[in-house]
């Protein structure tokens, strides 16, 4: 019920998802005014037969405060969502909704998966060249980290490229100013230090340091940094694609023989605007909790919720939280080692 476009995009964007995924053996369970998305079902037969409303008769808006939300949520579509994964009837909740709410009460209801100290948003970026693509994270959930939370990331980062990006043994580096082991504060260089030590042991490429121009230069496939950084660099991304997109069409339009050259590279134009466009990124996952939590941009349209369906059914069927469990076991005796230094 929340976001820019509200219930109209969702169910635009399931009603693509359906036309293009028939198939998938997905259903929805829908939380909000049941009268009017009943209305507004009208419209999508499709979706109609492939879903059920649950009515909630409140709705969490983007103004709220995570504190004064938390003690009244219970009756809201967005809690009563979330809830619905704790208790097996979904097997992940997508939302255009109040991020900082919804981080809140998905960490509240679903927990933490064991040997993960904290969940962290998580996405994958345009990088490179072709249709390559680097996992970052954490993009806002916390904006302070310390060491273990860090290598925390590193679990989460290294699987979920593994198994959502298909990307074998991912090549991961640490966000930092330089790529100089002494640059950096403690933190970083301690986290650096140990798995540096640790490097032939580690289950994916550890680079070291990263810097943010290798987030777009593919250098990287996996890039760690606290909650703080990552939602700067996530910004910075989106505000320059659309910079590019209004530069090539102001441009474009100033000349009739920019048009012409235009035409001729329509394909490319295509490719671009696939490559920088936001709805492409499938929304962000809370990883690192015990259920499927994905978080679509606020202004997302039905395009970007029916990529973002596509993407949380892939992840649903991954059997991801038992990986990310296993990986933690498996690194246990490092993470143990950052913490007694």
């Amino acid at each position: 019920m929340s976001g820019d476009k509200g219930p109209k995009a969702v169910l635009g964007g399931m009603n693509q998802f359906l036309y293009q995924n028939g198939e998938s053996g997905v259903f929805f369970r829908v939380f909000g005014d049941e009268k009017r998305l009943r209305k507004m079902l009208e419209k999508y037969p499709r979706v109609a037969r492939n879903c059920e409303i649950i009515h909630a008769p409140n709705v969490i808006k983007g103004t709220d405060k995570v504190m004064e939300v938390l003690r009244h949520a219970q009756d809201t579509s967005m809690y009563m969502a979330i809830k619905d994964v704790r208790e097996g009837k979904s097997a992940a909740v997508i939302s255009a909704g109040n991020t900082g709410v919804f981080m809140s009460l998905s960490k509240l209801a679903l927990k933490t998966l064991d040997g993960i100290a904290r969940p962290a948003i998580t996405t994958m970026l345009p990088s490179g060249g072709g249709d390559s693509r680097v996992v970052v994270l954490d993009l806002g959930a916390n904006v302070q980290c310390d060491e273990t939370v860090l290598f925390d990331f590193t679990v989460l980062g290294s699987v979920y490229a593994e198994v959502i990006g298909h990307m074998a043994k991912p090549k991961l580096g640490v966000l930092n100013i330089g790529s100089e082991e002494t640059k950096g504060n403690e933190t970083l260089q301690h986290l650096n230090k140990v798995l540096t030590a640790h490097k032939d042991e580690l289950p994916y490429e550890y680079l070291g340091f990263v810097e943010a121009n290798d987030i777009s230069a593919g250098n990287v496939q996996v890039v760690v940094t606290d909650g703080f950084t990552g939602n700067i660099v996530l910004k910075t991304v989106e505000g320059t694609a659309k910079l590019i997109k209004r530069v090539i069409v102001e441009n474009f339009k100033k000349s009739v023989f920019a048009m012409i050259g235009a035409f001729f590279l329509v394909h490319v134009f295509k490719r671009l605007k696939h490559k920088i466009d936001p709805r492409s990124y499938a929304g962000a996952t809370f990883l690192g909790l015990r259920g499927f939590s994905v978080k679509t941009h606020g202004n997302s349209d039905a395009l970007a919720f029916a990529n973002s369906i596509k993407f949380t059914a892939d992840l649903a069927d991954a059997n991801f939280s038992d990986l990310i469990e296993a990986r933690a076991h498996e690194m246990s005796p490092i993470r143990e080692e950052l913490k007694q230094e």
